[in-house]
């Protein structure tokens, strides 16, 4: 057995608003930095990434891949575009396959419904159900997983173009469905309002479009590095530990509201608006948690029985970067990033397992009250909404001028 951090779902640099540092070497080293041991490769759909893939992953064991120090498994994003009903209908979809070879059959059953060529997370003319049989198919190995399943757009539960009901999506095929990505705006504790969703394996990956942010979700797991174990693990919850989330208040769909017109509302004040915006009278872009109460028939708090824990985490840099009262991107926080990477050997080990006693004896003070903040979910965060972030503010703002104060 082997205790691993897997990160399922990134971008490469060949989809459309993604960092051109998004190749096998950048992520090898990002991974590393993490504590990272398995990555998705994303976008195996594009034939010049799917070049790259082959020419430069390695065979590390059955169904893996790697580069470096890290480990990849193939997969991709895709956009089903379809109607149902009447109403047309935008879901993304993770999928999972086991070798090279079976990727080039995907590919070529694909290309009919769509070009390849013109992004990494391409666009199908192929409904969900439609897509899954195609994939199973070719390959009863494969697996798929609808992607951050809460958003407004591209979900299958989103506001704008989802459903309420799996089985309305998925049709025939919804008992080939076995797990579903919870997205940055939403986290397991809320998926768990819904009994409906108890049978599903909730995973939570990246979504990354740049390097740095890998890992800003994943998922702990305690099984043997294979690919056969992995989607066993996925489709069974067995050996999945643990996942790792945002806060999902921090995520940019969490509440309603109109970003141009600067309004944020809860479900509750968004109702009594009747949805729409008190600046401008248009309808509101309704949100995660909105959507959540909608079909949940849990109170918040509920747990299932089986239910798989979760940890929530805010980034290192993010950290550094209040705790020290500079700006994430300058060479102060870069520096003590690094010192710290370098020192305990990974973010997600200083994040969550670091003794306190050894962050104490060599991280600044205000660093480690931070991270044993973060870790006791000591935070305070102004609700994502339309497509904004949200705030994560760890230090209170008497704390936050103290350390204004100390360095100028």
């Amino acid at each position: 057995m082997a205790r691993f951090i897997a990160d399922f779902h990134i971008h490469s640099r060949y989809s459309r608003a993604t960092s051109n540092q998004m190749d096998i070497e950048s992520l090898d080293r990002h991974a590393r930095a993490k504590g990272i041991r398995l990555l998705g490769t994303g976008d195996f759909t594009h034939p010049q990434w799917f070049f790259e893939l082959k020419s430069k992953l390695k065979p590390a064991g059955e169904g893996l891949f790697q580069f470096g120090e890290t480990l990849f498994i193939l997969t991709t994003e895709v956009c089903n575009n379809f109607r149902h009903k009447g109403a047309g209908k935008r879901i993304h979809n993770l999928i999972f396959a086991p070798g090279f070879e079976t990727v080039e059959q995907i590919n070529r059953a694909l290309q009919p419904y769509g070009d390849l060529r013109l992004d990494g997370r391409p666009n199908l003319a192929l409904s969900a159900e439609d897509l899954v049989k195609l994939i199973l198919d070719i390959s009863s190995d494969c697996l798929i997983v609808p992607a951050h399943v809460w958003t407004p757009w591209f979900s299958l539960f989103g506001a704008n173009s989802g459903f309420d009901r799996i089985g309305d999506c998925f049709g025939h095929q919804t008992e080939n469905i076995y797990a579903l990505e919870t997205g940055l705006s939403s986290d397991p504790p809320m998926n768990w309002r819904l009994s409906c969703l108890d049978r599903f394996t909730l995973i939570s990956n990246s979504d990354a479009h740049s390097p740095a942010k890998i890992g800003r979700e994943a998922n702990i797991f305690d099984i043997p590095l294979t690919y056969r174990e992995i989607t066993e693990a996925i489709k069974t919850k067995r050996g999945l530990l643990c996942t790792i989330e945002f806060f999902p208040q921090e995520g940019k769909y969490h509440y309603d509201g109109h970003r141009k017109c600067e309004v944020c509302l809860s479900p509750k004040e968004s109702k009594e608006l009747n949805n729409r915006c008190p600046v401008c009278g248009r309808p509101l872009t309704i949100g995660v948690m909105h959507r959540v109460d909608e079909l949940a028939d849990r109170p918040e708090g509920f747990t299932p029985q089986n239910a798989v824990p979760c940890k929530h985490l805010v980034p290192l840099g993010e950290i550094i970067s209040e705790a020290l009262g500079v700006a994430e991107e300058t060479i102060t926080v870069k520096n003590q990033y690094d010192r710290l990477i370098q020192h305990f050997g990974g973010e997600f080990y200083v994040l969550m397992e670091a003794p306190v006693q050894e962050l104490e004896g060599f991280a600044p003070l205000r660093v480690c009250e931070g991270i044993l903040k973060v870790r006791n979910g000591d935070v305070h965060i102004s609700p994502g909404y339309d497509g904004a972030y949200g705030k994560v503010r760890i230090l209170e703002q008497k704390e936050r001028q103290q350390v204004q104060m100390r360095l100028f």
